[in-house]
């Protein structure tokens, strides 16, 4: 029992104490270096099974030793176990049960945990000891049989265990895990140790990317990289990183969109593509916002935004029913119902719901400012009455939105690479998906006037001259490809963590992401 205390001990050690337990680890390593047993020079180990496949398939891998006539199991060498029934698994062993000469241990590996039951008889006294010296924490291959516990917990019987790495810092404390959520995010390799639901979530994030790719593959899209080093950071309004290219002597910044280099191959005839990759914003960090993130845009040409939002209704669809197996997903106390027909409203229709104001009833910039003032709504001089209707949705309706919800037919003075709908010059044919009061997508009947696109670059370029650091700037490459020709496109923009979150359950875009942004630590 003195090697369980001292796990016990171990797992609930004050943090004056780590640098003694640290230092009894590495003392143990010496002496299995010492012994010819360094765990490190070992460089692979014959893994045939995971947890979750002994679980599935127990009764074909079950094995019952025979029994002398006293009715006690009897000790079958490993090379007398069928080949059939014999597992090898290997993970970190997370608990150790030492009773005399028979012991329970837990091993995780990718898949979740195992019990393990391990004998002296079995692995031999040499062996035992050795075991009985692991520490929680350390990684082990055990080669065994699958069978039931009395209590009917199905186990792994251990003949043969090899110590493949040593752990040589304690874990967190195992009934408390690791819950200090600073902690979790800087060191996530602990955080998946300890949290299984963590590793859930990031299981199903892989998930959720592998369907979006299933999907488009299903409606003939083609995946494509483009660069993310670029002179012209454009496609969005967000400041960008700017950093030097030594080679060339150049400034470049950092991506902070897919989409003018996506919409150079519509130009270039490919159709249908999509891109999924990493962006780079040069804002504030919040629960839904980091400054590197993954997005996902995607062009078709010949078609428009109503196309768009038939794509995006019936993806969102496909990925609920595909990862969590309903459409009725609950995201807090919410239950949000992705089967039924998305609602769609124009954003002046939106407002006029939620606000009672009928901006369509508003002719000039003036009358727009004067009604901001008396909602006490915050502008700048610079504003015009589309920015106006945008800040009134933002303060408005957004809040209300919690079932899926097209937010269409954006004001164009915040969407310079929209087209303008033809019934409405000042209105432009986008949408935006909001689903539990969220901004989940963006997207338009893309811009293919040339002449109307540099209008609108040349106003966002006044834009930045007059001090916004999120406009944009002429881009005299896209300009050449708009003038060489470019289909009628639908085009679409994704924040995959924020759906990440959404279809996981979880509460901030830091528990989405594997090494979010943080603040670094001072020595």
């Amino acid at each position: 029992m003195a090697d369980n205390n001292q796990q016990n001990n171990q797992q609930n050690a004050p943090a004056e104490d780590v640098g003694r337990l640290r230092q009894v680890r590495r003392d143990k390593l010496s002496e299995l270096q010492a012994a010819g047993k360094d765990p490190f020079q070992i460089v692979k180990y014959d893994q045939t099974h995971h947890t979750q496949n002994v679980r599935d398939n127990f009764e074909a891998l079950e094995f019952v030793p025979p029994v002398d006539e006293e009715g006690k199991a009897v000790v079958v060498p490993l090379s007398e176990v069928p080949a059939d029934k014999v597992v090898s698994l290997a993970g970190r062993m997370m608990s150790k049960r030492v009773m005399g000469k028979a012991s329970f241990a837990n091993l995780q590996d990718r898949d979740g945990r195992m019990q393990l039951y391990v004998s002296r008889n079995d692995l031999g006294d040499e062996a035992y000891a050795d075991f009985k010296k692991m520490d929680i924490g350390d990684i082990i291959g055990v080669k065994g049989f699958a069978f039931r516990t009395k209590t009917g917990e199905i186990s792994v019987h251990v003949k043969e265990l090899t110590l493949l790495s040593k752990s040589l810092m304690p874990l967190p404390e195992k009934f408390h895990g690791l819950t200090d959520t600073e902690i979790r995010y800087r060191q996530r390799y602990v955080d998946l140790i300890m949290n299984e639901d963590v590793k859930e979530t990031f299981k199903k994030r892989s998930a959720i990317l592998r369907e979006i790719r299933n999907f488009l593959a299903d409606r003939d899209f083609l995946e494509v990289e483009t660069p993310m080093l670029v002179e012209n950071a454009g496609g969005a309004a967000a400041r960008p990183f700017i950093t030097h290219y030594n080679a060339l002597d150049e400034e470049r910044k950092l991506r902070i969109s897919l989409e003018l280099y996506l919409k150079r191959l519509i130009v270039g005839g490919l159709e249908r593509v999509y891109e999924i990759g990493r962006v780079f914003r040069n804002e504030g960090v919040d629960t839904r916002h980091n400054p590197e993130f993954t997005l996902m845009e995607l062009y078709q040409a010949y078609t428009d935004y109503e196309g768009m939002m038939e794509l995006t209704e019936s993806m969102f669809r496909y990925l609920a029913e595909k990862v969590c197996g309903t459409t009725l997903i609950k995201y807090g106390d919410n239950e949000i119902d992705l089967g039924k027909p998305f609602e769609r409203l124009t954003m002046n229709d939106a407002i006029k719901k939620y606000a009672g104001i009928d901006f369509d009833a508003v002719k000039t910039d003036e009358e727009a400012k004067a009604l901001a003032k008396e909602h006490h709504i915050e502008f700048e001089d610079r504003h015009t009455k589309g920015d106006i209707i945008n800040l009134f949705f933002e303060e408005y309706c957004e809040k209300n939105l919690i079932q899926p919800t097209f937010i269409m037919d954006h004001p164009l003075a915040i969407s310079p690479l929209t087209k303008k709908k033809p019934t409405d010059p000042e209105k432009v044919e986008r949408f935006e998906l909001f689903i539990n009061t969220w901004e989940m997508c963006n997207a338009y009947s893309e811009l293919n006037d040339p002449i109307d696109q540099r209008e609108r670059f040349a106003a966002q370029d006044a834009n930045a001259a007059a001090g916004d650091e999120e406009a944009e700037h002429t881009d005299e490459d896209f300009l050449n490809a708009l003038e060489i020709g470019m289909a009628p496109t639908g085009g679409i923009g994704y924040g995959i963590d924020r759906l990440c979150m959404l279809l996981t359950d979880s509460e901030t875009i830091r528990d989405v992401l594997l090494f979010p942004t943080l603040k670094s630590v001072k020595k």
